[in-house]
């Protein structure tokens, strides 16, 4: 821990950790669950997105109207959202007002109605929600691809649920679920900005001192990733739509540095090789990136470029291109030191709010059990060697293990595992 950064555990298991930034007037604070999606049965995808909304919809003490209106007449921004492996509720608030703020959120996340009206019309709102991706064909593919590569695991099923298990949730679910998670041993208290760390403390005893600590988690296993090439067809959209995806690592492995390298040089900017080949030098997509979604026990690098439906085979073959240039030579000390850079410098500036310094410390908490500094990360990417980053890439790049999905307007495009040798 640094000066500016504290941690308590409470006696029910409630998780402490804030940051105080003296140079700013506003405090943003999060209530996370270390659990999301991937907690959930089959029979209850999508339950834990269901919770979040029903949390806004009003409680014992507020309507839906009243806690917009708590919010607003402190000039506070209120946020949510569910991911595979947690869920946050926020606010952000001047420091005047952070008493008001803790009350707010703890009224949200402590006094849930579960009213039958509300839940029938949130049912609706959802399944509208769900067409929203399916209309969204970058959307939607790299959900067709996530729930091909996880294949019989949590992680693969979407977040939002299914319009049939959606349609299904009742009162009684969704309270014994919420009783099941929403409770101190599985929440963190985080808060960064204008604070004191005793305030902090101060306030989360008051509106969570008194909870039993709930039941430890039962922890899901580990996915298998299914290296598969789907082909799926979408008849009225203008592009072909490809996602290609390989392992990746965990969220806490120690060479998650190299893996992080890797990805910027790969596909992590305008001046990726993707971008540069893909983009620049053929003209077959306007869009094209690669991204790593890590978890603590597994990870996908996944790449993703929009092009013609005639240019298809063309792209994919220039991506497997890139993934099999990274294995067969080193990076060059200016493209090691460039990606150095960018990695650093988005991680500053992607840390200038009180609302992300909070984000960041409730995740580091929850993978890590401690605050990571950003000396610490930092070194961590300055140490990466170009061999530690085609080690990498050998060992994660291979033909048997590399993952195809295109989304398009007809399926006649026929790619084969030989069309991935990496």
């Amino acid at each position: 821990m640094t000066e500016d950064v504290r941690k308590d555990t409470l006696p029910n298991g409630l998780t402490i950790i804030t940051e105080s930034m003296p140079a700013v007037r506003s405090v943003s604070v999060g209530v996370w669950l270390r659990t999301g999606a991937r907690e959930e049965r089959a029979e209850e995808n999508g339950i834990s997105h269901f919770i979040e909304h029903m949390l806004f919809k009003g409680t014992k003490h507020r309507s839906a109207e009243e806690i917009a209106r708590s919010a607003d007449a402190i000039g506070g921004h209120l946020d949510a959202f569910t991911a595979k492996e947690c869920t946050s509720f926020s606010i952000k608030v001047l420091d005047e007002h952070l008493s008001r703020a803790f009350e707010i959120l703890g009224d949200l996340v402590k006094n849930p109605l579960f009213d039958g009206e509300h839940i029938k019309r949130e049912r609706q709102v959802i399944r509208e929600e769900i067409k929203m991706v399916e209309d969204t064909p970058d959307d939607l593919v790299h959900e067709i691809f996530t729930q091909t590569y996880w294949r019989g695991h949590a992680l693969g099923r979407p977040i939002l649920g299914t319009r049939q298990t959606v349609g299904q949730f009742e009162r009684h679910e969704l309270a014994a679920y919420f009783h099941r998670y929403y409770a101190p041993r599985n929440m963190v208290v985080a808060a960064a900005g204008n604070l004191e760390h005793a305030r902090v403390a101060d306030l989360s005893v008051r509106e969570f001192g008194e909870l039993p600590p709930g039941r430890p988690i039962k922890r899901s296993p580990p996915p298998v990733a299914n290296p598969h090439i789907k082909l799926h067809e979408k008849k009225d959209l203008e592009q072909v739509h490809i996602c290609i995806g390989a392992p990746a690592f965990s969220q806490t492995h120690e060479r998650r540095f190299p893996g992080y390298i890797l990805n910027s040089t790969l596909g992590g900017g305008m001046s990726s090789r993707l971008f540069q080949n893909i983009r620049e030098k053929h003209g077959l997509a306007y869009a094209v990136f690669s991204s790593i979604n890590a978890f603590r026990d597994a990870g996908c690098l996944s790449v993703y470029a929009g092009t013609a439906a005639g240019k298809a085979r063309q792209a994919v073959e220039l991506i497997v291109a890139e993934l099999r240039r990274m294995k067969e030579a080193p990076l060059t000390a200016e493209e090691l030191q460039h990606a150095k850079d960018y990695l650093k410098g988005s991680l500053l500036l992607s840390l200038e709010s009180t609302m992300s310094r909070m984000s960041h410390l409730a995740r580091q908490e929850m993978y890590f059990g401690r605050h990571v500094t950003l000396d610490e990360i930092a070194a961590g990417v300055d140490a990466v060697t170009p061999e530690q980053v085609q080690s990498v890439a050998r060992e994660l790049f291979s033909t048997d293990r590399i993952a195809l999905t295109i989304l398009g307007p007809r399926n006649h495009i026929k790619l084969t595992r030989s069309d991935l040798a990496c």
